[in-house]
């Protein structure tokens, strides 16, 4: 009870911070303050921004069974809102690992999450007009 109490708090800490980084105008949104969200809830910024998907799953294994799904939305909630700060491969490697990370909460998560699914079919439309936009310029 003490472990889901824990994870619960972290979570509703987690979604406040976030909300409050986001509800500022993106030109004042300072990437250091991203970097600080992934120290504070998922980790070493440096480690899961060049981690690939296989080594986010084996670092999830330090953590209780019952918080792996919660801290990997978690994870996909901070590439989700740092792919919005980026442009380029960058951002289109972020939106990827995102939408990686919310399927796996959706396939494993007994709540169903409209924002969730709105957010990956946001991600979904993104990829793809980005994908082709890489073949329109390849035609080119």
């Amino acid at each position: 009870m003490l472990e889901r109490d824990y994870i619960m708090r972290l979570i509703r800490e987690f979604m406040a911070a976030l909300g409050k980084f986001l509800e500022k105008p993106e030109a004042d949104r300072d990437h250091d303050e991203i970097k600080d969200l992934y120290r504070q809830y998922a980790g070493d910024y440096t480690f899961y921004h060049t981690a690939t998907i296989p080594e986010v799953m084996e670092s999830m294994e330090q953590f209780a069974p019952s918080q792996r799904v919660p801290r990997l939305e978690i994870l996909a909630e901070l590439y989700y809102a740092e792919a919005d700060m980026l442009t380029g491969p960058a951002r289109e490697m972020l939106l990827d690992k995102s939408l990686t990370l919310f399927r796996f909460v959706s396939e494993r998560d007994k709540t169903y999450s409209f924002d969730r699914i709105a957010k990956m079919e946001r991600i979904r439309k993104s990829l793809d007009n980005s994908h082709a936009d890489d073949t329109t310029e390849a035609s080119v």
